[in-house]
């Protein structure tokens, strides 16, 4: 008889989504082979799960929910407050191998926020004894990073996670800076985005200086003017008026026009689009301008339903493939629940020469 092996990962997310976070996980495991995958209990609002499969490996990047993925390894569930660095030094041990880096981690909550000073404290601490050991090895960041997550100061969590099939930023979170400049805070949702879904050379390749763009649903203009920042061209869709510097920035032609109506007079290098409807039509609009050829590049928000939203987005993300296959069109396509989203994902989606 063959013997199943079990792995356990624990993946952060942004909190309140936790249940889509572990269906998403448990879906894409039973995709691989006709075998069971079992979640933890899932504690509401806590921004992280914990699931366990048979064999089968999970892919960051067709995580949707998940800011970060972890193979989790062992459990400490009663620290001593007068002790905590000898049962961790001791778990460690116990893993193989080296790492390229050390993260503490909390979770992304207001609880978890008051564990930050502590975290703080204790990794110079744990850093020396692991250097001391030689495991951590920072000059190599092909190895694997050690992440001690702590849910409280009793607790800790232990895993690592590979370079190449996880997010490169401490908790998954690309945080941003708000410009004094930008008329709204959701500039940050395209700044992220971009850092997120384009290393450094495609966005200096794919956002360059001369490029056209339009923007639907534009007002007040927080992602026209990362567009403009970088010395694109845009063409603002709303009925609604341009605040700040771009309400007069010779950069940017303000239409006052339905975004689900307009159609541009020759095509774009970029859309971009975040606009509060249904994800289906939002969806279907993408499809449009991608099979029409009136743009390379999108950038854009499906706002999430109250209820199955695994199965809405889903059902969108599937209903573009599905057009953009019948057309022919070659592309790439990602998606993320973003730090800077809230009841909503943000997708990219790119021509390209080969699948």
């Amino acid at each position: 008889m063959k013997t199943k092996h079990t792995s356990q990962y624990l993946l952060y997310c942004r909190p309140g989504f936790e249940a889509d976070c572990s269906q998403e996980a448990q879906i894409q495991a039973r995709s691989q082979r006709p075998v069971i995958a079992e979640q933890e209990n899932i504690h509401a609002d806590c921004g992280y799960v914990v699931v366990t499969l048979n064999e089968q490996k999970l892919s960051y990047r067709e995580l949707i929910f998940a800011r970060q993925l972890i193979r989790l390894h062992q459990t400490i569930d009663s620290l001593s407050e007068r002790d905590r660095l000898t049962p961790i030094i001791t778990a460690i041990n116990a893993l193989p191998g080296h790492f390229s880096a050390l993260w503490l981690e909390v979770p992304d909550t207001n609880d978890g926020k008051t564990l930050s000073a502590f975290t703080r404290r204790f990794q110079p601490l744990l850093e020396e004894a692991l250097r001391k050991q030689g495991r951590l090895q920072e000059e190599d960041k092909s190895l694997p990073r050690l992440h001690l997550f702590f849910p409280d100061k009793s607790s800790a969590m232990i895993g690592t996670s590979d370079p190449r099939n996880s997010a490169s930023a401490v908790m998954g979170i690309v945080r941003q800076s708000m410009p004094s400049e930008a008329p709204s805070r959701s500039t940050l949702k395209l700044a992220e985005a971009i850092e997120v879904f384009l290393d450094k050379s495609e966005q200096t390749r794919l956002l360059r200086q001369g490029m056209t763009a339009v923007d639907l649903g534009a007002a007040p203009g927080g992602w026209t003017w990362q567009m403009v920042r970088r010395g694109i061209r845009v063409a603002a869709v709303d009925n609604g008026p341009m605040k700040g510097v771009l309400a007069k920035h010779p950069l940017v032609e303000h239409l006052k026009q339905d975004g689900f109506k307009f159609a541009p007079r020759k095509a774009v290098d970029w859309l971009i689009c975040d606009m509060v409807e249904k994800p289906a039509r939002v969806a279907e609009l993408i499809g449009n301008w991608f099979a029409n050829g009136w743009c390379k590049h999108a950038i854009f928000n499906l706002k999430l339903p109250m209820k199955q939203r695994v199965a809405a987005l889903d059902s969108a993300l599937g209903g573009i493939r599905t057009r953009l296959d019948e057309e022919g069109i070659n592309y790439k396509l990602a998606a993320k629940q973003l730090y800077h989203d809230r009841e909503e994902i943000t997708v990219f989606l790119s021509k390209t020469k080969n699948r």
